[in-house]
């Protein structure tokens, strides 16, 4: 028992050292708690009747400190074997039994600090055996154990180990051996890191805003351009309140950076010149000044409803297509480009939106040519299926948005000066027109 009072004592005294002890922030106070399983074997002294056997173990552990802890173990050893090597007047088994050993166990760690992936240890505690059958003392069985072991850790959470206790066992004082290998874990050990700035605030990409504000605004604070329009995130949040994550803020098709750079016009009003086009269609598709509203064409903008993968045309949007059949009928030389939209849903695949929108777009120019008479050859259909949203597919609102049929009529004679070199835009084609 001397022994027992030992121990207890020794673990106390290692308890009070580490609380009160203050210590720097490590992987000991984030994450102190682990747990361990694997496979031992028992070996008995010789006298008694057991012989040996092999168990399964389970680890429960503490770390009150990088040198200190303390380990529960329950260890189960489904099949013991029988001594049959004892003298003839001591108690044979009746075969195989089971055991269960729980015990408690304090661990000194002597951990070079600059290397944890190396961890050996000595530990001691005290226990209690309890058997299947009962034995010659009829009791389950206290037990004392010293040992040493070796942690070897492949990161912070995981690690490898083996250990090695020799028990006193029983009033006989019998002295039995456990080996155990196993893996532990701990938990919690991915400690999030804690970042600092010292000597002052931090630009690492140069762009004008601090690491801590594209923290905040979520930008990348090594990337100058975050969203890659042209326009630094400095330029975007300081300058054009634009979103330096979003390279075309105002869905009008064209991106910050060229509306700015290239065209002057507002990267925040999808038509700077108000004159019904967006900025984005005139530039790409009219060839038009989108700085001119006196040279904007005709739009026509419906939200025509399709079955779901059909393209057939509900009677219903009849009456507004007649519309621009009448418009076209009174400028025999108008032309008209018709352009079918969709929204983007999470399962929303480029390929096949891209055909159905021009399926979609082909049905109205076909309505179109077959009600108002018009010739096909002035009139187009293109699908862009989810390339070209006016809105974020945010919300049921802003998708029904982006569901939607867009008309442009030229009318004849409407010409169009090109946006970047002046000159005038041919009527029919939209590039530059000769002299």
């Amino acid at each position: 028992m001397k022994l027992v009072r030992f121990v207890l004592a020794g673990a106390v005294l290692a308890l009070g050292w580490s609380t009160a002890r203050a210590q720097e922030r490590d992987l000991f106070e984030e994450a102190p708690w682990y747990v361990g399983g694997g496979i031992g074997y028992m070996h008995y002294e010789g006298d008694e009747q057991i012989d040996y056997g092999v168990y399964l173990g389970g680890r429960l552990g503490y770390d009150f400190n990088r040198y200190f802890g303390a380990e529960l173990s329950l260890d189960f050893a489904p099949a013991l074997k029988d001594n049959t090597k004892l003298a003839p007047n001591r108690d044979i088994l009746d075969g195989d039994i089971w055991g269960l050993r729980l015990a408690i166990d304090g661990l000194l760690h002597l951990r070079n600090t600059r290397n944890l992936r190396w961890d050996p240890y000595l530990s001691a505690g005290v226990g209690m055996m309890y058997y299947e059958q009962e034995l010659e003392g009829g009791r389950p069985e206290f037990l004392v154990n010293v040992g040493a072991g070796l942690f070897y850790h492949f990161n912070d959470a995981w690690a490898a180990r083996l250990d090695y206790r020799s028990a006193v066992v029983g009033e006989d004082t019998e002295f039995n051996q456990y080996v155990f290998v196993g893996l532990n874990y701990r938990w919690g050990a991915t400690v999030k890191p804690v970042y600092a700035v010292k000597g002052g605030d931090i630009d690492s990409d140069g762009d004008g805003l601090m690491d801590w504000e594209e923290a905040e605004l979520g930008t990348d604070p090594f990337n100058p351009d975050t969203d890659g329009d042209g326009l630094s995130d400095y330029e975007e949040v300081r300058i054009y309140k634009t979103d330096p994550l979003n390279p075309d803020s105002d869905f009008d098709g064209l991106t910050d950076g060229a509306e700015v750079l290239i065209y002057k016009t507002d990267p925040l009003k999808p038509d700077t010149d108000a004159g019904g086009v967006s900025d984005g269609h005139e530039v790409i598709e009219d060839g038009t000044d989108p700085l001119n509203p006196a040279d904007d064409l005709m739009l026509f903008t419906l939200q025509i409803e399709f079955d779901y993968d059909k393209a057939n045309l509900r009677p219903q949007y009849h009456k507004d297509l007649d519309v621009i059949i009448k418009v076209l009928q009174r400028d025999p030389g108008a032309t008209a480009r018709i352009e079918g939209h969709a929204d983007r849903r999470p399962k929303s695949q480029h390929a096949y939106n891209m055909r159905l929108s021009e399926r979609r777009a082909r049905a109205v120019l076909e309505y179109i040519a077959t009600a108002g008479g018009i010739e096909r050859s002035r009139l187009t259909a293109v699908g862009y299926g989810f390339t070209r949203p006016v809105a974020p597919n945010d919300n049921e609102i802003n998708m029904q948005r982006n569901r939607r049929t867009e008309i442009y009529i030229r009318p004849s004679g409407k010409a169009a000066v090109h946006a970047t070199s002046g000159q005038p835009m041919d009527a029919e084609t939209g590039i530059p027109a000769t002299k």
